[in-house]
């Protein structure tokens, strides 16, 4: 597996001990959530749209709706995805910080048709929540047309870390310091009321952590 790429925009110019280069790092980062941030230049004017996406080993994949503005090809956008795991309560308001996995992806997306599309749709189900695609109705014609999927190459990534207690340990401030952990899991499923089925296996499992984003 090879080195993330180090260019003018993802090389770790600050913090670097909490940069990352092994490609496998950016897979924990996407693999451990499902929510990601897309940032594009629309008509002059930065837009952020927070969106679920799906990635292979070669790209990341994003869909909405075909009259979302933001959803366009042929420009440089940056995807990003963080998750916080913790705060860090220094001796000193200065050294305070945040315990973190993020990465930060640029490139150009590509719209994807006919099997492309359809491949994107299932891989990006299939992240978000495993064993859904084969379980759901699937997109038909119509719902197709009404969907943009987009893919962004993996090419051109950073990834950043940061664990571990305060870094002022020598203040003289004698307080307590240390670090507040933040987790996020999975709840019981609430049935729609208008639901004649069962919570299927593959959704239930979710709850016992034994598959799945956390």
């Amino acid at each position: 597996m090879s080195d993330l790429s180090a260019t003018s925009r993802t090389r770790h110019s600050r913090l670097r001990e909490q940069g990352r280069t092994d490609r496998a790092d950016l897979f924990a980062v996407l693999n451990a959530g499902f929510i990601c941030h897309l940032g594009i230049v629309v008509d002059g004017d930065p837009m952020v749209v927070p969106t679920v996406y799906g990635f292979d080993s070669g790209h990341i994949y994003v869909h909405g709706s075909v009259a979302s503005r933001s959803l366009t090809s042929g420009t440089t956008v940056c995807v990003t995805i963080t998750h916080v795991d913790g705060l860090v309560l220094a001796r000193s308001v200065f050294e305070h910080g945040v315990n973190y996995r993020s990465a930060m992806i640029y490139g150009v997306p590509r719209v994807l048709e006919g099997e492309e599309k359809l491949a994107a749709l299932e891989c990006l189900t299939e992240h978000v929540a495993p064993g859904q695609w084969d379980y759901a109705r699937r997109p038909n014609r119509k719902e197709l047309a009404a969907t943009t999927m987009l893919a962004i190459p993996l090419e051109e990534a950073s990834v950043k870390v940061r664990q571990g207690p305060p870094e002022d340990a020598d203040d003289p401030h004698d307080v307590w310091a240390g670090v507040l952990p933040l987790s996020t899991s999975w709840r019981e499923p609430v049935t729609d009321p208008h639901a004649s089925h069962p919570v299927p296996d593959h959704v239930a499992r979710r709850t016992s952590g034994d598959q799945g984003v956390v």
